[in-house]
């Protein structure tokens, strides 16, 4: 062990006259390991935030969505989605009617986005069909021209979320009815149309946008509620890097022709993550001021040290230790409480982050956070620039009191002893 860190260790252990230093430095190592126990905490909440919503969004949406600039929908689709098919980094695509819809059962009703599919095709491109706990999709896969005539249903299958099936009292089974705003023309006027759909499955994606809006149909059932035959809204991708969707779009786009725009997973989402980055960084700072803190206890507990220790830096310095020397003892004082306190507050930081994540113990109001528990997601990079935070700030507060022990003369410190 060197020289400066003995001597800075037996300063942290020796018994003083002052007990209340001894306090000070008690409530520095433990107001450190606070700070950094709370940073650890609230960026892991914040991380896990993130990486649950965009899991979440990528597995139950497309990556990339392709559509006419004009909104009136794509015709003649076949040859245009096999063409896009197979563009380098395209995995899937899939076709899909989309139109706002009020589905209702008894007095009950809510507003809901209808998704016409090719069930084949919407489960290469989005996993939200695999979320469904209650009763089941197969439905879907059967073409109404290929059905039976003696099994036929009355009325045709539907996939709702939970939520959605929650708000309308609706389960397994039973009838619901969808009206679209897009009506008839009849001499009375422009009546609504509507139908009536069984509901075949409940998904539950865990993302309550999707669970309290989203139904699934089958697309031809989805043309014929709309009178739109052999009419599509979009085509939705899957590449294989979602992390360039937008470049990706970019390429599709081009390939697909003019009069087509695309939006990605990123642009759909993208004030929702930079409100989460702003979140982290305010939250960073201010229980960063927790660090700065404790920096200040660091510094008034080294300076009431060099008071009380100045004879004995008198006596090292007449048997020949630098100044140097000195400054580097009580630094190194410092940075031993700040490293003692950094320690224990990352231990129990993550510690804490690892029981959060593992029991999911704090529930949110899905409604408002859009995941129904407080996600824990703490990384290695955090650590190590919370950890350099912390000593740094603790380092600056070793300045001063380091230096005032540097400035101790020999003479007039042992010239009454």
């Amino acid at each position: 062990m060197r020289f400066e860190l003995f001597i800075a260790a037996r300063y942290l252990r020796a018994k003083r006259r002052q007990a209340v230093i001894g306090v000070i430095t008690a409530i520095s190592v433990i107001g450190v390991a606070a700070g950094v126990a709370s940073l650890i905490i609230a960026l892991a909440i914040t991380n896990g935030m993130r990486r649950d919503l965009q899991e979440k969004l990528v597995g139950s949406t497309a990556h990339i969505l392709l559509m006419r600039i004009s909104g009136d929908g794509i015709r003649d689709w076949r040859p245009l989605l096999a063409r896009l098919r197979a563009l380098p980094h395209v995995t899937a695509a899939a076709p899909g009617l989309y139109e706002e819809v009020l589905i209702s059962r008894n007095a009950k009703s809510a507003g809901a986005l209808i998704n016409g599919i090719v069930p084949v095709d919407q489960r290469s491109v989005s996993g939200i069909l695999q979320t469904i706990q209650q009763g089941s999709a197969e439905p879907l896969d059967t073409p109404p021209a290929a059905r039976d005539a003696s099994t036929e249903q009355t009325t045709p299958p539907i996939v709702i979320g939970q939520d959605l099936a929650q708000t309308i009292g609706a389960q397994v089974g039973d009838t619901i009815l969808v009206t679209s705003p897009q009506g008839e023309l009849t001499p009375l006027g422009l009546v609504p149309k509507y139908q009536r759909y069984t509901v075949a499955g409940i998904f539950n994606s865990g993302f309550y946008q999707y669970d309290s809006s989203y139904t699934f149909i089958r697309l031809a059932d989805a043309q014929r509620l709309f009178s739109e035959p052999d009419l599509i809204s979009a085509i939705s991708f899957k590449v294989d890097d979602m992390d360039r969707a937008n470049v990706i779009a970019h390429q599709i786009e081009q390939a697909a022709g003019p009069g087509y725009q695309s939006t990605n997973w990123m642009e759909q989402n993208r004030e929702l993550f930079r409100a989460l980055r702003l979140e982290q960084v305010v939250t960073f700072i201010i229980l960063a001021l927790i660090v700065c803190v404790a920096a200040l206890n660091i510094l008034i507990a080294l300076t009431m040290m060099v008071m009380e220790k100045t004879r004995d830096i008198a006596v090292l310095m007449s048997f020949g230790v630098r100044v140097d020397q000195v400054r580097r003892i009580f630094l190194l004082q410092g940075l031993l409480i700040s490293t003692i306190g950094t320690a224990l507050g990352l231990v129990l930081g993550f510690g804490l982050s690892w029981l959060g994540g593992h029991y999911r113990f704090i529930h949110l109001d899905a409604s408002v956070y859009s995941i129904d528990y407080l996600p824990f997601a703490p990384r290695l990079i955090d650590a190590v620039i919370v950890a350099a935070v912390s000593l740094g700030v603790s380092l600056l507060a070793t300045l001063y009191p380091s230096s005032s022990a540097a400035k101790v003369l020999p003479a007039e410190a042992l010239r009454y002893e």
